[in-house]
């Protein structure tokens, strides 16, 4: 168990996880997601899309919680800091996020339980990072809250945190009670690219990476893209051939406004 918490494990283990961002990457390009908008039969059995989304992003928090409570850095500034900055996004994502979802969707097993794996994994390697590695190889002192980094990567990660929460309030507020219609969002940041929910959670890793300026950090960035982007693409097309009329190619991107 040791083993786990040592910096050569830990380095390794990064340098494979982010061989397989790569993987995930190409692969979704051509196999599509089978949750939200890309749900088909063919992903097998499903349960409650509320119970999922509660299901698979519950324990990340847990795992911080508990190597934060375990380690012997938890109040000392800024590691409780990082903690209390991590956790705010996931307990909003666990505990109300979900809760929040209007309708009956469903959600693939097999995609709750690979996402299960996934914030299993992310809990680990941000969580070992902050309270047990770094306090012995790259101490944040108290002044690091004073840091470009930690300032810059703060306002960033605020900055997409507000967009992401802003587009799950105009998704889920398209169509009025009783109303089965789809329809193309266009509000907020929606105005500019088709996922502007992904925008914003790429933008409060890329903060989150800036801040903790850690190879953990640019992982959990990494990760995100690797799931986020092209999935954005999949759907970019999916609302290309839904909304032909409404539909601005020369106006609408992805993910990234005016680029992709």
């Amino acid at each position: 168990m040791e083993q786990l918490y040592t910096l050569e494990f830990f380095y390794n283990f990064l340098f494979l996880m982010a061989l397989l961002c790569i993987v995930i990457f190409v692969t979704l390009y051509f196999v599509d997601a089978g949750y939200g908008k890309m749900r088909t039969e063919k992903w097998g059995p499903s349960i409650n899309n509320k119970v999922g989304w509660f299901l698979m992003e519950a324990p990340v928090f847990i795992v911080m919680l508990y190597l934060w409570g375990l380690s012997n850095v938890r109040f000392q500034v800024p590691y409780f800091i990082f903690f209390l900055i991590f956790q705010f996004h996931y307990f909003q994502r666990s505990f109300i996020f979900p809760f929040l979802l209007k309708g009956n969707s469903r959600m693939p097993i097999v995609i709750m339980a690979l996402s299960v794996l996934w914030n299993l994994i992310n809990g680990y390697v941000q969580g070992v990072w902050l309270f047990y590695l770094a306090p012995t190889y790259q101490p944040y002192s108290s002044s690091w809250l004073l840091s470009w980094q930690f300032i810059l990567g703060t306002v960033i990660f605020a900055i997409g945190w507000i967009i992401n929460m802003h587009s799950d309030y105009v998704i889920r507020h398209l169509r009025k009670p009783g109303d089965n219609n789809h329809y193309l969002p266009q509000k907020g940041m929606y105005r500019y690219v088709t996922s502007a929910n992904y925008l914003g959670e790429i933008t409060e890793w890329l903060g989150w990476s800036i801040l903790t300026w850690s190879w953990a950090g640019a992982l959990f960035f990494l990760l995100t893209c690797s799931n986020l982007i092209p999935r954005a693409n999949s759907i970019y097309h999916r609302y290309e051939e839904e909304f032909p009329q409404q539909f601005d190619r020369k106006r609408l991107k992805r993910i990234i406004p005016f680029i992709y």
